[in-house]
This record gives structure tokens, sequence and C-alpha cells, in this order.
């Protein structure tokens, strides 16, 4: 049964609310008001039940072109909202393929309201992290980046996004490491997510999708270097980088066209090169105006799961990445933010990690081309993880 109850967090402490994308005037002044959690056993269409529940609570958002209710200082703030990329999947019919290693929901909305008295931060409890173990070897990881080739070769697709896990044990308190990690310089959406038995920490500074003033708004982000001097002009030159980026920045344009009034969707800055700890990325920023009448729900079929970490086309994608994956993404590569009134932000969860009650987690890869080299693919994902695992240390 999914479920709808205010948070009990069962094996983890509390912590003063902190979830990516909440107002920074309202961040630890925030407390739980109503919550709802789905699990594709539960079934149904969660992206309807999703709008239904905020709609429920004050949060309308069957249409987004509707002026907004005030936010009141005394009143709801807003929700967290974090849907999986499994959830994702099934929303567009895409292929699923093995399970998530971590017990987490697919979907969790939890609303809040405002306290003048937020529950005291737990006091340390200490932390232990056990090693690594990977989900794949070097080796098996290479030899999905030559698969994704051959597919790409027999013309079945153009892009495939794969990514790889590793989980470890732990004993004490993990939240003031995942919010350790939601402190990450260039994380657009840090902050830290909790529910029954399991977390979410966040340091992504990728924009899976953003609604304000009746504006939609995706950056994506395809192409990674160390950040050195070299690396930006090694990023800024590659035309197997800019390729891959561009290719993902179309992706994108369709699926904002899908929602967006006729004629508006836009490329307002197109492979800018940006820092995220020790890395230069390229990021894009795509914008179009809201169609009348979209509603949440068909915000979220459209633009789930992130082009950039799925590949063109996207449904050939998903497939590919089902059969090559060997567990399920967990918490990565969905989408994690903030809902309030007249503002939407849902970042997405790369350099994320999460906990359930045996283990964390974390999640990270890369985008496949025909001119990928698979050792330098397995070197980029790892470059990609090592500040996420850093932080948890």
């Amino acid at each position: 049964m999914s479920n709808n109850y205010p948070d009990v967090v069962e094996a983890l402490p509390r912590m003063v609310v902190d979830p990516p994308a909440a107002p920074a005037g309202c961040r630890g002044r925030l407390v739980e008001r109503a919550r709802w959690e789905w699990r594709p056993a539960d079934g149904g269409d969660p992206a309807a039940r999703t709008e239904d529940f905020l709609a429920a609570h004050g949060l309308p958002l069957h249409d987004l072109t509707r002026p907004a209710p005030a936010h009141h200082p005394d009143g709801v703030c807003g929700a967290a909202l974090y849907v999986s990329a499994t959830a994702g999947t099934l929303l567009v019919g895409g292929a699923v393929g093995a399970p998530s290693p971590a017990d987490l929901p697919d979907i969790a909305v939890v609303v809040y309201e405002h306290t003048d008295t937020p529950p005291p931060p737990a006091a340390p409890a200490g932390w232990w992290r056990g090693p690594w173990t990977e989900s794949w070897t070097p080796h098996h990881h290479a030899a999905a980046v030559e698969a994704v080739r051959r597919g790409i070769g027999r013309g079945e697709v153009y892009q495939v996004n794969l990514v790889g896990h590793a989980a470890a044990p732990y004993a004490g308190d993990p939240l003031p490491a995942l919010a350790r990690l939601g402190r990450l310089p260039g994380a657009r959406y840090g902050g830290v997510l909790t529910g029954p038995g399991w977390a979410i920490g966040c340091a992504s500074p990728e924009t899976l999708i953003e609604v304000h003033d009746g504006t939609l708004t995706t950056r994506p982000i395809k192409g990674t270097r160390p950040a050195t001097a070299a690396g930006r002009t090694d990023l800024l030159t590659s035309a197997k980088e800019r390729a891959e980026h561009i290719m993902i920045v179309d992706l994108e344009r369709n699926d904002l066209a899908r929602i967006a009034r006729t004629g508006s969707v836009r490329v307002d800055d197109l492979f800018a090169v940006r820092r995220w700890c020790d890395l230069w990325q390229a990021e894009s920023t795509v914008r179009a105006e809201v169609a009348d009448g979209l509603g949440l729900a068909d915000l979220l079929r459209a633009v789930c799961p992130g082009g950039s970490v799925t590949g063109a086309p996207k449904l050939a994608a998903l497939h590919h990445i089902a059969a090559l994956e060997p567990v399920g993404r967990g918490a990565s590569m969905g989408g994690l933010g903030w809902v309030g009134p007249g503002h939407l932000d849902l970042g997405l969860t790369i350099r994320t990690a999460a906990v359930d009650g045996e283990s964390v987690h974390v999640w990270a890869g890369g985008g496949i081309t025909w001119d990928s080299d698979p050792d330098a693919e397995v070197a980029e994902a790892a470059a990609k993880t090592a500040p996420v695992r850093a932080a948890l240390e």
C-alpha cells in the first residue's frame, strides 16, 4: 500500500528539514504536514496521483498557467518531490531493467508548512562506512560501452547513457554525511530528503525542469573534463563531446515542444562550460512557454526520465539501458526538488547518494556515442563519483 503519514524515520535520526530547491528563506523552519509514497506494486497512474495529492494539500497544479496562490509565511510552504528513474521510465512506457539495489520509494511527495519552533538538530551519533562493492567491474563497464556502440552501428540508437552503482555497509548516523554531500561546490540542487528508513543526499548541478512565470526551463549537461586549463580547452574543442551534447539538446527541445506553446522553444545558452567540484561540464539552457492547460502530471510524463541520462531516441535508449545495466538506478537519474506556489524546480539526481536500512549507495555514468572510448568512459564515471564518495567518508 502507498503511504500517507507524517515523517517517521525508522533507523535514521531526524534532522532539520533541508530538501533540495526549497526556498532559502524557509529552510530551517519547515515541518512536515503530509506525505505520500509510491512504488510500482501500488499500481495506478503515479503522475496523476501525485498531482491529486498536492492539490488536496493546498498546492493545485492542474493548470500551471493559472496565477499561483500567495506564499503565506504561516501556511503551507510547498512540497519536496522525488521521482525515480524507474517511475519516469514507467510513465513513458519504456523498458524497465534490473531492480533497484536500494530500498527506496519510486515517488515521494512531502508537504511542508512553516514553524517557529523547528526540531533541534539530532546530536551527532558517529558515522562509519565500510568498503565499496561495485555493481560491475571496469571490464564489464567497458563491455557495455562496446555493446552500445554495436547498437549504434546497427542503427538502433544514437546515444545511450550507461550508469554504474556501488554500495557500502554503514553504521551510525548517515545524515550529516549526506548533508555534507549537498554542500559540494556547484550543487544547484543541494540538500537531503528523508523518509521511513531511507534518505537521499543530492549535489546535482543539473536542472531537469523548472517552471516559473509561465516559462519552462531545462539545463542539460553533457561533456566532462578535469577542472584544469587544459581540460577546459579540451572540452571546448572536442568534436565528440559537442556532437553528443547537441544531440541531447535536440532531444530536450523535442520533450519541451510536447508541452509548450507552438513555436516557443528556444536555446538560450549552448555548450556553456561551467564547474562542478573538480570537473568542467558543458551545459545548455533550453526554454519554452507553458502550453495552456498544462498540469503537473503531463509535465512529468514529458520530461521524465531526463534525456541527458537516457539517450536518443529515448525509448530505444531505455531498452539498451534495461538490457545492459546490472542493477537499477535507484535514487539516481531521477528528479528531486521543490514544488511551491508559482514555482516548480526539479533537479536531475546525478551526483546523488542514498541510504536505506543497511547500505549507502552511489551511482555514476556517462553518455555513449559511436566515438566513445570504453576506457575513457570508465575513467569519466570514476571522476564523477569521486567527490560524492569523498563527501561520504
